[in-house]
Parts: structure tokens; sequence; C-alpha cells
């Protein structure tokens, strides 16, 4: 089948939730169910039609196949410039819209039992087909214009979603909060934005990607773009120092949670990483490596002392979120780690969903979030608990489940380049580091959540599994978190989604749709193949060759993933389970370190005191230089302009008035004098005439004489 034949398909994507935000914001709570029925179903028909174009994709027999949608949107200032919008899916937006709109229409099934009766019901439901229409569209953008579009939506979206119980003067906060961290990143991703459309005249990937490779976009200004693009993936993606949003976005509904961390908001960066992989530099890809190792060890350690059920999840999202830009970094130099740092963010989706719709399960039969008050539920809720055991062995790292053959594929990769460049070997450390603390964290919450006695007897009693179409979603994401039926049979996601190169892109992106298979047979290569340092060649000519290097970093990342993973189980069951070491004297004995991971490094604190403090300082003094000098300039302005008013009405009373009454009253006055020569008496007018006469007479002869 033709690719051409999907384009009504590939249009309806995210078209119809942006149809079903409208139908359920106008008419929501006239239609029966309030819609919800509406908004599933919408989501079921897009989940179908992304699995149809996910198909026709994948099953084509060329290696790369990729279709392409532009439509001419208009001119920049008649400038010869036009904006066209158009849709890209090729082997990463196809995978992407599967997973985008599976999760999303089983986080709209689930919704239906955990937000029955609430009093905002169509406002969430709307607010869900948003949110859904801008992740899709996201993802099939063809360009960063209508990307940076969708990205703000979801934004907006967020803000929301995180506020929706906006009663609540935390709930408030944190989407006030996560509004404001993200605008610091999407401003440098406009600034970055800007920069690639002043050079490069157009904003499509095509576009750009040829503009790197002719070297009309180079030198510091592509390092700048890159950078500056990396810097809105942090605040999406949570990375740090812009992470500190994210836990508190918990404070929306269990279900919002779940389509956040899952498969919207916070892999729209990792996902703008990967789409503009050609842009980046080796500069750009180290930055992104050691801010992604960095915050995969930094949220971890968090995740070990958190008490909330749903801040254990939220700290862990950030650490695999680290794991991806990992991936993606290393994969500048390391011919495996774009690819691990794509499939990751696929596997995380439903195994990080099916973990906060199972969180959002346990609080709906508890109503409460703290583990400290849960205990003994996998008896009371044995769904709920296999399918949360599940999705913990897939996020800790235990085969068959897929976060092992994703995470330890970028841990081998993390190794791999330490191997090569042993300066960087704090990246493996990094990534080895923080699979111990997941597994510890993950397991610790499951033995507190799940094993013991209760510690709240009443909650416990009244605990309940949840309805069906709450479990349903929980099974089937539980389902998808093993490697095999995830996907990971035939290894098709890494020979169809190889490392981007600057040396392939004609084929991938020029005038052809179609990359024959021979293009791939020596196996993916790093995208800055061509610029890899003599370093690299060096290592590949002594006594460890590339492929052996591989195989050894390999099997290295196996041993260590395993042995992690072990070491966080056994030390979680020797606290929670057996008891032979006590959390309260561990927390007293390291008094320090406990407050410090308890409160999260004092990150929130720091920008508090050094940014936050400040800038309201700063907001008080601007507002009493407005009061005072301001308003004091406008006042006095006003009232010298009253008092110039009552001078002028002075004179004009005074002077003006007084000249024009006078004149008037000086020809009254003259008017009635003179009236007094009018006596009636025409004796005395011919008296007046002849002296008159006589006057003309003689004045006449006078001028005469002379």
């Amino acid at each position: 089948m033709e690719l051409a034949s999907l384009r009504p398909h590939v249009l309806l994507i995210p078209s119809l939730p942006i149809v079903g935000f409208a139908l359920v914001s106008l008419f929501g709570r006239r239609l029966p169910r309030k819609g919800d029925w509406l908004a599933t179903g919408i989501m079921g028909v897009v989940l179908g039609l992304s699995l149809y174009v996910f198909y026709h994709v994948f099953r084509q027999a060329a290696v790369h196949a990729s279709l392409r949608l532009v439509v001419p949107w208009f001119d920049l200032s008649g400038g010869g410039r036009a904006m066209p919008i158009g849709a890209l899916v090729d082997n990463l937006s196809a995978v992407m819209i599967v997973v985008v709109s599976t999760v999303s229409f089983l986080v709209h099934l689930y919704s239906i039992g955990y937000m029955h009766g609430d009093a905002k019901y169509v406002r969430f439901f709307a607010a869900l087909q948003l949110f859904s229409a801008a992740m899709l569209g996201l993802v099939l953008s063809d360009n960063l214009f209508t990307l940076y579009i969708s990205w703000e939506i979801m934004g907006f979206c967020s803000y929301l979603l995180i506020g929706h119980y906006f009663e609540k003067p935390s709930a408030a906060n944190a989407c006030l909060k996560a509004f404001m961290t993200t605008r610091i990143g999407d401003v440098l991703m406009f600034v970055g934005i800007l920069i690639i459309f002043w050079k490069v005249g157009s904003l499509r990937f095509s576009d750009i990607f040829e503009a790197v490779r002719n070297g009309t976009l180079a030198g510091s200004w592509q390092l700048w773009a890159g950078l500056l693009l990396f810097g809105g993936a942090m605040g999406k993606s949570a990375q740090f120092p812009l992470h500190v949003w994210l836990p508190d976005a918990m404070e929306g509904p269990t279900p919002v949670s779940a389509l956040i961390h899952a498969a919207t908001m916070v892999a729209a960066g990792v996902y703008l990483m990967a789409r503009s992989y050609l842009l980046l530099t080796p500069e750009t890809f180290l930055v992104i490596a050691y801010i992604g190792g960095f915050t995969a060890i930094f949220a971890a350690t968090i995740g070990v002392v958190m008490d909330d059920i749903k801040k254990v999840l939220a700290y862990s999202t950030v650490s695999q979120l680290g794991y991806m830009m990992l991936g993606l970094g290393v994969g500048g130099f390391v011919a495996t780690g774009y690819t691990a740092g794509v499939y990751h963010l696929t596997t995380h989706a439903f195994f990080k969903a099916c973990l906060f719709l199972g969180s959002g399960s346990v609080i709906h039969a508890l109503h409460s979030q703290s583990l400290s008050e849960m205990g003994g539920l996998r008896k009371k809720m044995p769904i709920t608990f296999v399918t949360f055991l599940v999705a913990t062995l897939a996020l800790t790292g235990l085969p068959p489940f897929s976060g092992f053959y994703t995470k330890d594929s970028i841990i081998a990769a993390a190794i791999e380049l330490g191997l090569k460049e042993p300066k960087h070997a704090l990246l493996p450390l990094f990534a080895v580091m923080a699979a111990f603390f997941t597994a510890f964290y993950m397991f610790r919450l499951i033995f507190l959540a799940f094993f013991g006695t209760p510690r709240n007897h009443h909650a416990f009693e009244h605990a309940h599994e949840s309805p069906w179409v709450m479990t349903v979603p929980l099974m089937l994401l539980a389902v998808l978190s093993i490697y095999p039926v995830g996907g990971g049979a035939g290894n098709w996601f890494w020979s169809r989604n190889p490392t981007p190169s600057i040396e392939s892109f004609a084929e991938h992106y020029g005038p052809s749709t179609i990359v024959s298979k021979e293009a791939m047979e020596h196996g993916p290569q790093p995208a800055f193949a061509s610029t890899l340092t003599t370093w690299q060649k060096e290592e590949a000519a002594g006594d460890m060759h590339e492929e052996h290097l591989a195989h050894q970093a390999h099997q290295y990342a196996v041993a260590a993933s395993l042995g992690v993973f072990a070491l966080g189980v056994l030390l979680a069951w020797l606290v929670y389970i057996r008891r032979w070491i006590d959390p309260a004297r561990v927390a007293a004995r390291f008094a320090f370190l406990y407050r410090l991971l308890w409160n999260k490094y004092y990150v929130d604190e720091f920008y508090a005191l050094v940014v936050i403090r400040p800038f309201l300082a700063l907001c008080r003094t601007v507002a009493r230089f407005d009061l005072r000098v301001i308003d004091g300039i406008v006042n006095f302005t006003g009232l010298f302009t009253r008092f110039l008013a009552w001078l002028v009405g002075i004179h004009d009373r005074v002077v003006v008035d007084g000249l024009v009454n006078g004149v008037a009253d000086a020809v009254a006055a003259g008017g009635k004098n003179l009236s007094r020569l009018q006596t009636g008496r025409v004796g005395a007018y011919l008296a007046g005439l002849t002296v008159g006469v006589v006057l003309i007479a003689g004045f006449m002869f006078w001028m005469i004489g002379r």
C-alpha cells in the first residue's frame, strides 16, 4: 500500500480530538453521561487510525519510509518567506502516535470510573481531549512552528488539569508553578527557533537539516540553536534544574498524572531532541548527556524518602526522563544511544502509565496517598497489586520486562562511551547508581503499600478492588510492559530507528521517501560519525575493536543492571519486610542526609531565596515607585492643572469677561446719552439742521480759501 493513501488518516488523528474538545466543551452538560463516552470513543477511533498508519509504515520493504504533507499557510510580510504547515509520518512519529493514543485512550477509560461524580467532570474530559490533540499534533509536525504551537497548547492544558481542584491552594499553586517553570524553557526554545529561522529562512525540519548539511547553519549559531531547543526540552521534560514543577503536578487528578508522566507533556521534550537530532553538535550532546545523567541519579535519591505514593512515582519519572536524555546525549558518539533513548521513551510510557493508574486505584480505595497509612493491600486489591508489580519490574529492569532491555541499552551505551573516553566515566556511574536507587525505592513502595500489616485499619476494612473501567486499563498496560508483547519481538525497533546521521540525510529527507536496506548493512552509526575525535579512531585501531568494545559494554551493563537490581530489592526487603534495618534509626543516624533528601536538596528553597524573593522584592520596589513616584507625578500634574484652570478661570472672569462687558456697558451708556438728543420737537430738529448746514458750509468755504 502506498503511503500517500494514508493522508486522510493522518489528518484525522489530531483533528478528531479537537472536534471532541469542541463538542464536549459546548454540549457536554447536555450529552448523556456528560459526554465521557464521546471523548473516550473518539480516542478509541484515534487509536485505531494510529495502529493502521503504524502498520502500513512499518510493513514497507524499505528501512526508512516517510510520508510528508505540506500545506502553504501564509507569507511573512510579503517577503517571500512562506510559512507552510504540514505533517511528517516516519518510523519515529508512527511509533509515537500509537504510544500517545494508546495511553490516552486507556486514561480516558480509566477516568470514567475514577472521576465519577466530580463536579468538573465535563471540564476534565474536554481538557483531556485538547491535551491529547496537542501531543498528537506535536509528534506529527514536520516543522518547528506547528510543533511550538502544539507545545504551548499542552502547557495551557497542563495548567488546567494540574489545577483541576483549583479551590485547594496547593493545587492552585502547583498549576501556576508548572506553568511558570515551563515558560522559562519555552522562552529559551522560542529564541532558538528565531535563530534557526533567521539563519535558515524556514522552520521545516527538512530545510533545517539541509542547512546543517550544506553549512548554512553551522558553528556557534548551530550550537546555540541546539542548546536553546534543549532548554525548552529541559522545562517540558523536567530536567535539572527545571524539574521542580513535576512533583508538585501530583496535585492534579491521578489520570492526569498518568497522561502527563507517560505519553504527553514530559515526553514532548525527549521527542523534540530526537526529532532535532541532526541539528545538535557534539558539545550539545555532551550537555544533554551530563544533565540527563545527573537528573537520573538526583531524582532517584529523592524518591528514596518520599511518603506520598504519587511523589515517589513523580521523582521516578524525572529520573527516567534523565535516562532518556542520557541515551540521546551519548548517542552522538555511540551507535546505540539514540535508539535506546527513544525506545525507552516508548516502553516507559506503558509501565509508567500503569504505575500511576495503579496508584490511583489505591488512592480511590483508601482515600489517602500516604504510604505510612497503607499495607497489606495485595489481599484486598489483587488485580491492582499484580499489575503494579509487573510495571515495577519493568521500571526497575528485570528481564523479560520491557524496561530491562531499553534501560540496559542506555547503560551499555554510557559504559561504551566511558570505555572509549575515561574522562566521561561519570556518565555510566550516574546510570548504574540511579538503577540501584530505582530498584530500592520502587520495592520500598511495593512492600509498604501491598505487604505487611495494615497501618490504617479503618481505611483497610473499607478498601476494595476498583471497578472494571479502572482495572482493564491496568491489565492492558501491564501486558504491554512485557518486552515481547510490548514490541520487543524481532528487534524491529532497532532496525527501523537507527541513529540519524548527516550522511543519510538526503536519503531520509530528500526528494525520495525511501531508503534501501543496503543503506543499513553496516548498522547504525553515531549522529556525528564524521566529526568523531581522534581518540575514538585510536581506540578502534587498538587492541579493543569497536564491535568488541560494544559487546563488552553490553556485558558490563547486563551484569551491573541485574546486580544493582538485586541489591536494591534485597535492601528494601531487609528494611521493610524483615525489619533487620530500622529506617527510623538510619534516618536519625544520618539526619543531615535524610533532611537533605526529604527537602529535595533544598532546590525549591534555593529558588525561593535566590529567584522568587528577589523578584518579589523587585515587584514591591516597582510598586512603591509606581505609587510614590509615578502616581506622585500624575497626582501633582492633576493638582497643578486644577490650579492653572483656577487661574485661567479668574482671568476669564475678570479680564476677558470684564473687557467684553465693559465694551457693552460703554456702548449702552453712549447710546443712553445720545438718546437724550431725541426730544421729538420739530423746531429743535430744524434748528439743529440749520446749525449743521451752516457749519458744513463754513468748513467748505474755509477749505476753498486755503
